[in-house]
């Protein structure tokens, strides 16, 4: 078929070419667009000149809260996303659900889809599912409870099975507002933290004692390996936890 298109929308002749100089003086280079004398709509100059473009949006990060039922990781959420500390006893998380917080990190916004997970051995199976694409997963066990701390081995045997390589490992001892109930001193977690070279620190949804922190180390480590600096020695999650960790004394019991 004869290709009759009139090519001249892109390509001026050398008269068009003199007349649309001397019309214009300051046009003596072509349009990028290919359009002779194009230009942009006001308000995409307005935008331009006051840098007001609205910004990407994040990505999401998956992560998930993993351990044994009733340590608290309804509770851990629910004090992370509204603030508050809901008293009473939750009913057991049946199967999954999940929640989305923007964290800002040194002025960037990085995106956290929060899953819940059920604790249950019943439910184990739904939890598999979900391991293979997270970015992050936060193991916790209750300080007064020493079962849910001697679980912790197996749950780290499934997170090796059923989780990618290089997601982001930290271990959350909660209900640290225990007192006199604590069984499992908080030596004992670090230990075990250091043994699978995970990130460590004990958390309370009551006191929100190292809750905005567990999740914001989590956003940094996420943060930097979004940025291509996985290798780099420029942050490393462990030793950001230890610097930030309050040491201060727990108040009484609570979930």
């Amino acid at each position: 078929m004869d290709d009759s298109m009139d090519d001249d929308v892109f390509e001026a002749t050398e008269d068009t070419r003199l007349r649309v100089t001397a019309d214009h003086p300051h046009s003596n280079t072509p349009s990028p667009t290919g359009y002779r004398n194009y230009q942009p709509p006001a308000e995409v100059l307005k935008l331009c000149q006051t840098d007001v473009i609205e910004a990407v949006e994040p990505k999401i990060h998956k992560t998930i809260l993993l351990g044994d039922s009733g340590v608290g990781k309804t509770s851990l959420l629910v004090k992370f996303d509204t603030g508050k500390f809901q008293s009473g006893n939750f009913s057991a998380t049946v199967g999954i659900g999940f929640s989305t917080k923007v964290v800002s990190v040194d002025q960037t916004k990085v995106k956290l889809q929060i899953w819940d997970t059920a604790g249950q051995e019943r439910f184990r199976s739904v939890t598999h599912a979900y391991y293979r694409d997270a970015h992050a997963l936060l193991l916790l066990y209750d300080v007064t409870n020493k079962i849910s701390f001697d679980n912790i081995r197996a749950w780290l045997g499934e997170i090796r099975e059923y989780a990618q390589d290089d997601v982001v490992i930290m271990l959350l001892g909660n209900k640290a507002d225990c007192g006199t109930d604590r069984a499992v001193r908080r030596e004992e977690g670090e230990r075990l933290a250091r043994e699978y070279n995970v990130a460590f620190m004990e958390t309370s949804a009551k006191s929100g004692q190292n809750v905005d922190l567990a999740f914001v180390a989590v956003a940094r480590e996420l943060k930097y390996r979004q940025n291509g600096q996985k290798d780099s020695n420029t942050f490393s999650v462990q030793d950001y936890v230890r610097q930030q960790s309050e040491r201060s004394q727990c108040p009484p019991c609570g979930t």
